[in-house]
């Protein structure tokens, strides 16, 4: 069997590299070249696995970011990067290798190294795309911190086609993501009309608010009665609540707004008040049976999905 193989020396040092494909050893030696000429060359050796290198990006981000945040990236590591990539040393990971593991996902092809000990079925499922531009750009924020570590010399995730698209290309595209399609994304004007007139007492004020607000899920989980002005005809979003029900700001300054409220969403917020004995300033306005903020599973499966 033949091997391809990469010799060279940095600063006193000699590496060897071997690989299958003479065009593999061919890239690898013009890759080396270029970054031993810039300064920024580091010896596989030296560099972690993309295993290594996630636990300790989980570990230094941990006091920065949301909880919700931190379990997302560790599902994303521990659920997909890893199982396809966790053996890649930082200085081997290519923008190929990352363009074939969007495949897979795509594909719905199995890992070749599954997290369990056993291949789980989980790993079989074909992946949206959505999903997959969240796996790869969590990928590609670990490898960035990598780099200002000194841990890796080039961010494959940035070597993608996708990720360097740029001008009216790279506009279009955002713009057709951000349109929502009636009747599909969210409900058509009839649709609207029946779940209002299904809505039960209990749980009629809190749909109407989503209804004629447009506030997401965990805005009005997080909605206080201090925020919300019925005399004034409007309310102002300044909270939210994670899936921990941990509440916090909106992820954004542009998150944090002030929605008008239509007289038929005012009468029903003003009568809901007085009936509910959660009505202090800082109760929340659709709290559980216990004055706590709302589960999103709860307003997802238990009262939307039943009325739908």
């Amino acid at each position: 069997m033949k091997a391809w193989i990469v010799d060279y020396a940095v600063n006193g040092s000699r590496h060897i590299e071997t690989f299958e494909r003479k065009k593999d050893a061919d890239a690898r030696e013009a890759e080396v070249t270029v970054n031993v000429g810039k300064g920024i060359h580091i010896a596989p050796s030296k560099t972690p696995t993309v295993r290594e290198a996630g636990k300790l990006w989980l570990e230094s981000l941990t006091a920065d970011i949301e909880r919700a945040t931190a379990v997302t990236y560790r599902q994303h590591l521990h659920l997909y990067i890893n199982p396809y990539l966790g053996h890649f040393r930082l200085a081997h990971l290519t923008p190929p290798a990352v363009r074939q593991v969007v495949e897979d996902l795509r594909a719905g092809k199995p890992a070749p190294f599954p997290t369990d000990e056993k291949p789980h079925e989980r790993f079989k499922l074909k992946r949206s795309p959505a999903m997959i531009r969240k796996i790869v750009t969590t990928l590609g924020n670990m490898l960035a911190d990598m780099q200002e570590r000194g841990l890796v010399a080039v961010n494959a995730v940035r070597g993608l086609k996708k990720t360097r698209k740029r001008g009216k290309k790279q506009q279009a595209e955002a713009r057709e993501r951000g349109k929502l399609k009636v009747g599909v994304d969210i409900p058509a004007p009839k649709e609207i009309t029946a779940i209002i007139a299904k809505l039960s007492d209990r749980w009629r004020p809190l749909l109407l608010t989503a209804i004629f607000t447009g506030l997401r899920a965990s805005e009005l989980r997080g909605l206080r009665w201090k925020s919300v002005n019925l005399k004034g005809a409007k309310l102002d979003v300044t909270e939210r609540a994670d899936r921990f029900l941990d509440i916090g700001k909106p992820k954004s300054a542009a998150g944090e707004r002030t929605v008008p409220l239509p007289p038929m969403l005012v009468n029903t917020l003003r009568e809901h008040r007085l009936k509910t004995k959660f009505k202090a300033d800082d109760d929340f306005v659709f709290p559980t049976n216990k004055g706590h903020a709302q589960h999103y599973a709860n307003i997802l499966h238990l009262i939307l999905a039943s009325i739908c």
